[in-house]
């Protein structure tokens, strides 16, 4: 193999790599969307690790590029509809809450008794 291949091939693997590494995350916390509670979860994740182990020896880079978009094309049929989003997080409940005031608006502190205080 060629020098310029092989950092081809290194690329090419380095990019599957992290390709899995997000989709599992991802998936690791749908699962925490469709589980509820942890005891139900921790059986979900076993489960769900248990089906990215079966083809960690996979070495084929053809194969591995098509287990990881059929990989793909599963997590999004089977993503959550209404995923958990924390609350003060953009999309949560509690996120930009309290509009800031319009411009023009004073905020008087203490009733103007920090003016007499700096005199």
């Amino acid at each position: 193999m060629s020098g310029i291949a092989s950092v081809s091939f290194l690329a090419r693997r380095a990019s599957q790599r992290e390709r899995v590494r997000i989709l599992y995350r991802r998936a690791l916390r749908d699962t925490l969307n469709w589980a509820v509670h942890r005891h139900l979860f921790y059986p979900d994740a076993d489960a769900l690790r248990e089906r990215f182990d079966v083809n960690r020896k996979v070495e084929d880079v053809e194969t591995i590029d098509r287990l990881i978009a059929d990989g793909e094309a599963s997590y999004n049929k089977w993503r959550h509809p209404d995923p958990y989003i924390v609350p003060w997080a953009p999309g949560g409940s509690k996120f930009n809450r309290n509009p800031v005031p319009p411009e023009g608006i004073e905020i008087l502190y203490d009733y103007g008794k920090e003016e007499a205080e700096l005199v």
